[in-house]
């Protein structure tokens, strides 16, 4: 049995589109779909319900990114966790049998991620940022030891990933840290000697619109987990980091006036700006004072009274 696991939260259209993609999928296993609701008005758990899902109800302040997800594993009977995220769906039929396909073939691979592609409304520096780390070759990640440590090696995403039982027991998602859950887990496996493969042919659509603000929020959260996720304590890796937010700037820059779209330039200028300085704040989040950190963060009931 594949079991999916969905955290919801008011999912409104969104999630009826996602279990609709769901329901949709051609696979030969059994299908349940698990969503962990914490505390929706808008009918959403019981939306969920009469599309087929099994509902588990937690409180609004009970909700974290690592802890929702394990409480959806736990509740689940498959031996392959799919997770994905109520505002992601399926671009077609098949993607489930593409997301799970290399955990059946190889049992040193711990978990599979895959593409994700923008929505109609994505603006094109969203675009851009999607395609830039899903793109549409395949590729297995490995580490040869914590000096390795990156971005691209650990990258893995909650949004669209698949996982087997037997690894997830051994290694749950952490619940102490405020987002990047996925990417810690992705860090303790490949340090553990297991693989994660990257599928672009098992997409989903999935993006969003960041404010200039909620940009800075996002990568607030993201510095505030970086040396639990993709950096190590090792000066090359804060290296490697800045360098390769310097050529992603520069490159996102000559992507939009190359095809014409010169008119977001300031727009991108402006986010990069944002996000870098999220980050390099929120990797000195334990400098700050707690009042601070809830101001400047996404998730502030993360960081309590």
């Amino acid at each position: 049995m594949i079991s999916v696991v969905i955290p919801v939260k008011d999912g409104g259209a969104d999630l009826v589109r996602c279990l609709e993609a769901i329901r949709r999928q051609r696979i030969d296993e059994e299908v349940e779909i698990v969503v962990v609701d914490s505390g929706s008005r808008d009918g959403s758990a019981e939306r969920a319900h009469r599309l087929g899902a099994r509902v588990h109800s937690i409180s609004p302040d009970e909700f974290h990114h690592g802890r929702t997800r394990n409480v959806g594993a736990e509740i689940a009977r498959g031996e392959v966790l799919v997770f994905t995220s109520q505002d992601a769906y399926a671009a077609d039929d098949r993607w489930l049998v593409a997301l799970v396909c290399p955990l059946v073939l190889d049992k040193t691979v711990a978990g599979v991620y895959g593409r994700q592609l923008p929505h109609e409304t994505a603006r094109p520096p969203e675009r851009y940022f999607l395609d830039f780390l899903y793109g549409p070759d395949a590729r297995v990640q490995r580490l040869e030891g914590v000096e390795d440590l990156s971005f691209e090696v650990t990258l893995f995403s909650n949004a669209n990933s698949a996982i087997s039982r037997r690894v997830w027991e051994k290694y749950p998602f952490a619940d102490d840290v405020v987002m990047s859950e996925d990417q810690e887990w992705s860090r303790r496996v490949l340090l553990a000697g297991m693989s994660i493969v990257y599928a672009p042919d098992a997409a989903v659509y999935h993006s969003h619109v960041y404010t200039i603000a909620g940009a800075f929020r996002r990568f607030f959260d993201s510095g505030a987990s970086a040396d639990r996720s993709y950096l190590s304590n090792e000066r090359r890796s804060r290296q490697t980091l800045r360098g390769a937010a310097a050529r992603y700037a520069r490159d996102e820059v000559a992507w939009l006036w190359r095809t014409g779209q010169r008119r977001w330039i300031p727009y991108a200028a402006l986010s990069e700006s944002a996000k870098f300085a999220g980050l390099q704040l929120g990797r000195r989040h334990r400098r700050l004072p707690a009042s601070l950190r809830r101001r400047l963060s996404h998730y502030p009931e993360y960081w309590g009274e």
